[in-house]
């Protein structure tokens, strides 16, 4: 199609009205265009359902930009935009711009809707793939990790001649789970986050930065994704929020509040809102150890999505709502009027996973909140439509970035040269910008009141400029607009009037709105005053959300009265409130056992018997606790599964010998009972399960208890946890029985694993030598995926013993490769002409299914007839117009896929779950996933290589990790334990753990069917 006729139709199509827009799609349904067709910018909206309340048009799209990863919009109106064409090259084998990636400012100048000029603000080599911008005048903050750069234009020339550093240290370079964009707060502060690749955050000199409290940040004290707010000089930094997986933006509304999206591990459907309850822990690790989600825990939660939050252990808050699968990216609080009242000051927010664009209308909910989910823009027939963020321009209308691509992007980039931006409104035609004199009083109010950033954030730098003279201006809205939002951003200015602003924190805290009377005890916080008359006003506050603030304000304040406050919080909890709860918690923290001790003179002398009371002891963190919690988890009259919890609640408090000599007096107690032995072997699993292994050797009970539950649960996963614990050496022979009798399976290579760490390696040799090939066989089998330099050595010193039998020589020589560290030994024997040629092709079979192709390929040139490529595939083009079978997909699937993948109930649990990849992988990203694995490495399945001391290597991923111990998955799910005293280094691996060359094991057509069966992957509706 020639480019002028291209531009024509694009023009018609932008400015049609949505009665033109269905008929263009009745006349050209997007399914029946060719796949050319389909990625033409005039077709772009084609393939997207767009919700009957609003109207979409095409602002702007490429050849003006291409993979957009995050915009701003000015308050002039124009839209700026992070470009990430130089987007991991290294991984996904893609072209590069030597010039660097840019920030480009687009403008309508002539009103019609569309973006007609286009100003590169910043190129640089040093810029690649940013994915943060917040615009404010004449400067923007682009966060690229590990960098936060400040980029001013000088001049007025729209483009940028100084660049600073702010920040650095954050992540790796280019990694998306780092720093995110920074936002503009109703306080005048700057808020941001970066996800869990952030780990820390220095400044420019590379000094690592302090928290308010003095706490280096960094991950020994804070875990995970991490929430910040600082100064506009970028002091102060503070943390709001951790234990976060890839939150990717926060949000805040005109009284303070923070929203924000947070990631799952790929497949798990765990995709989350978050309410940021500030200073809350939001529960992606465990909290005390740092273990993953999947490690074994007492009163684990019954679907993986919850699992995935650790949402059963105290201390963590809830999940204002999750949203299945996906790959969450930029949000907006929507504070126009301009859209339907629908979306009015809810949370508009993109999601490139299932190609939507979704709106999360809230209402209150005791302390915390609920959601429900309104659709925008969802591309339910246009799976590369991959929404990037969402911003509010000035006329109210929301400006959607598409990144475009048949990929999420991740780790991946299917297309370099696409990208488009889409304007949202209430009607067919534009709204016109407005035109605000922000160095004059009026329009400076006017701006306040924006529904963009930008231009508020102009508004508050000139009314801070003018002190007392914008008083009177700021008093009328805030005493007299009927809108809330309004008053609070009014409220907000005025509290930071310096000695003025006292008397406004008082009039709202007086307020008889409650989102007011939150607001003021915030400015009240942030700007250090007396906090004492207004919690002592507050704590009986009849609103459970102000109460909630209260709770909050009540951290590090270390006032005497501090106690009986928190006691009046904590005694109107209503026993079903967690956000309460939870809050209660944060402002305890550092002060337990004086708040817990207020608490129990208010209650009586026995708490027990209420679920409010139960609650407070259970999300407790002191020894005063300990009685409590251990009378709640051996209580009689309540069933096993209602104890669970404050089982669980012993892990977390502090008084590590109180809460173990109670679990032992559990043991005694236990003893007495008679009736009910399977509860009774129950309770002293868990007794054991939560008590320290330092303490076994002081308890005679406790070591009978371990005795008998080592004997009820032989030959199960619980039995080799305890073992694994308390490194139980007797029960060596049950662990090679174990391992012979599951050799073909986890519980058999566990049980290997263990026997031989805990010195059975010559009961292991004695079976090995036996010349039994019912007892040798299964062993090679558990030996070949250990890695361990102590497996290795076995086998290896088998493979070269030529007293036996040729056939075991010959499995013993393909179960060396069976690891990564066999792999590397199998090349290291071949390459030394070591093996006899008899054991060659044993040798090359170990390692065919090798996770490096270069293993594979090395080893089989020492076959007379290596492997070549006969199966040649045909062009993408051909393959996307291949028909497949979904029913002989699933066939390739089991086959091919499931060593690895779970789809359903389909398959081991090792990579990313596939259970949704239809809806989150277009047809041409599913071929490109399996033909070039490593451009899209999932985050958290990445491999690593861990050197033991030993001298051996392993390779897998991190399942869970600990300061004391590594859970290493295998290929088939196999987890290995890993003691990080045993541990020389580790090391991320640069490649995918999936195997490249994948398509040879297969013909064309089973290719095309297995994507078939892929894209039948579909999230339920």
């Amino acid at each position: 199609m020639p480019l002028w006729f291209s531009m024509l139709f694009l023009v018609v199509s932008i400015s049609c009205s949505r009665e033109n827009d269905s008929e263009a799609i009745s006349d050209h349904p997007f399914d029946q265009l060719s796949e050319e067709e389909k990625r033409l910018p005039e077709n772009a909206l084609l393939g997207i359902k767009v919700n009957e309340q609003v109207h979409a048009s095409l602002f702007a799209s490429e050849p003006m930009l291409t993979n957009p990863t995050n915009i701003d919009i000015d308050h002039k109106g124009r839209v700026w935009v992070c470009e990430a064409y130089n987007y991991r090259p290294s991984i996904t084998g893609n072209d590069t711009k030597a010039e660097g990636d840019r920030i480009l400012i687009l403008e309508d100048t002539d009103g019609d809707g569309s973006a007609d000029k286009s100003t590169v603000f910043y190129q640089d080599p040093e810029l690649n793939a940013p994915l943060g911008i917040w615009v404010m005048g004449n400067q923007a903050i682009v966060s690229q990790s590990p960098y936060v750069w400040l980029l001013t234009d000088t001049d007025g020339d729209d483009q940028a001649d100084k660049k600073e550093v702010i920040f650095t240290g954050v992540g790796g370079e280019q990694h998306d789970h780092g720093m995110h964009a920074f936002v503009f707060g109703p306080d005048g502060k700057f808020y941001f986050n970066f996800g869990n690749s952030g780990g820390s955050i220095q400044d420019r000199n590379g000094e690592v930065l302090k928290d308010t409290n003095g706490n280096p940040i960094v991950p020994e004290h804070y875990k995970e994704g991490l929430v910040f707010r600082c100064n506009p000089d970028f002091s102060e930094i503070e943390v709001l929020g951790q234990n976060f997986r890839n939150n990717y933006e926060v949000v805040v509304d005109s009284y303070g509040t923070l929203w924000q999206s947070d990631n799952d591990d790929d497949g798990n459907k765990g995709v989350r809102i978050n309410y940021v309850m500030e200073y809350g822990n939001f529960g992606y690790k465990d909290e005390m150890t740092g273990a993953g989600w999947r490690a074994n825990r007492t009163n684990k939660e019954d679907e993986i999505p919850q699992q995935h939050w650790h949402l059963n252990d105290p201390g963590v808050v809830p999940n204002l709502l999750q949203t299945g699968a996906g790959s969450p990216t930029g949000m907006v609080v929507y504070e126009g009027r301009a859209l339907p009242e629908i979306f009015w000051d809810q949370m508009i927010h993109t999601d490139a996973g299932p190609n939507v664009v979704r709106s999360y209308p809230v209402e209150k909910d005791g302390a915390g909140y609920k959601a429900s989910i309104v659709n925008i823009m969802e591309g339910d027939k246009d799976q590369w439509f991959r929404p990037s963020d969402v911003c509010v321009a000035p006329d109210g209308s929301l400006m959607v970035a598409d990144w475009y691509d048949p990929g999420v992007g991740g780790h991946q980039a299917g297309d370099l040269d696409r990208g488009r931006i889409f304007r949202i409104t209430n009607a067919a035609t534009p709204h016109e910008q407005p035109e605000i004199l922000f160095n004059t009083l009026n329009g400076s109010m006017e701006a306040l009141l924006s529904p963009n950033l930008s231009a508020r954030y102009q508004a508050w730098k000139n009314i801070q400029a003018m002190g007392k003279d914008a008083i009177p201006a700021l008093e009328k809205i805030f005493h007299e607009n009927p809108n809330p939002r309004f008053q609070a951003r009014a409220f907000w200015a005025l509290a930071k009037m310096g000695p003025d602003g006292e008397k406004y924190i008082q009039e709202a805290i007086g307020h008889e709105n409650p989102d007011l009377r939150i607001a003021g005890l915030r400015a009240a916080r942030q700007e250090k005053a007396d906090l004492l008359p207004y919690l002592q006003q507050l704590v009986r506050d009849k609103e459970p959300q102000v109460r909630r603030e209260a709770a909050i304000a009540l951290r590090n304040l270390r006032i005497p009265e501090a106690p009986e406050l928190w006691a009046t919080l904590a005694e109107q909890h209503d026993g079903e409130d967690r956000w309460y709860l939870e809050a209660l918690g944060i402002g305890a923290e550092g002060q337990w056992d004086s708040f817990y001790k207020a608490w129990l003179e208010k209650t009586g002398t026995d708490p027990l018997g209420s679920k409010k009371n139960e609650d407070i002891i259970w999300r407790s963190r002191t020894g005063h606790a300990v009685r409590h919690l251990a009378e709640l988890a051996s209580d009689q009259n309540r069933p096993l599964d209602d104890r669970l919890r404050y089982f669980r609640a012993f892990d977390f408090n502090p008084d590590r010998e109180g809460k173990s000599a109670a679990l032992v007096k559990m043991l005694e107690e236990e003893t007495l009972r008679k009736e009910n032995q399977e509860e009774r072997s129950s309770i002293n699993n868990l007794v054991l399960t939560h008590l320290d292994p330092a303490y076994l050797n002081r308890s005679d009970l406790a070591r009978q208890a371990l005795r008998q539950a080592l004997d009820e649960s032989a030959g199960t996963e619980a039995y080799l946890e305890l073992v694994q614990k308390f490194e139980v050496k007797s029960e060596n022979q049950r662990l090679l029985d174990m391992a012979l009798a599951h050799s073909d399976n986890n519980l058999g290579r566990t049980a290997a694993g263990l026997l031989l760490r805990l010195d059975g390696i010559n009961m292991v040799r004695e079976v090995l030598y036996s010349s039994e090939e019912e007892r040798v066989y299964p062993m090679l089998s558990v030996l070949k995926s250990i890695g361990t330099q102590q497996s290795l050595q076995l086998l290896e010193s088998m493979a070269f013993d030529e007293s036996l039998p040729l056939n075991i020589r010959k499995e013993a020589t393909a179960a060396i490769g069976g690891s990564y560290g066999g792999e590397e030994r199998i090349l290291e024997l071949l390459k030394a002409e070591r093996l006899p040629e008899n054991l060659i092709p044993a040798a090359v079979t170990g390692v065919s299914r090798a996770w490096r192709k270069s293993v594979r390929t090395e080893a089989a040139s020492y076959l007379d007839s290596p492997a070549g490529d006969d199966n040649p595939l045909p062009p993408m083009n051909e393959l996307l117009a291949m028909e497949g079978s979904v029913e002989k997909g699933l066939a390739v699937f089991k086959n091919q896929c499931a060593i690895c993948h779970q789809a359903g109930d389909i398959g081991m649990d090792f990579g990313p779950k596939l259970t949704e990849i239809g809806s989150k992988l277009s047809k041409e990203a599913q071929f490109i996933s399996i033909l070039h694995p490593d451009a899209g490495i999932s985050f958290g399945y990445e491999g690593y290589l861990l050197q033991m001391k030993d001298g051996s290597t392993l390779g897998g991923i991190i399942a869970s990790q600990t300061e004391t111990d590594i859970a290493l998955k295998m290929p088939g799910g196999n987890t290995v334990p890993v003691k990080t005293a045993d541990m020389k280094s580790m090391e991320q691996m640069e490649s995918s753990m999936m195997p490249s060359g994948l398509e040879k094991a297969m013909s064309t057509q089973e290719l095309v069917d297995l994507v078939a069966y892929l894209m039948s992957l579909k999230k339920s509706s």
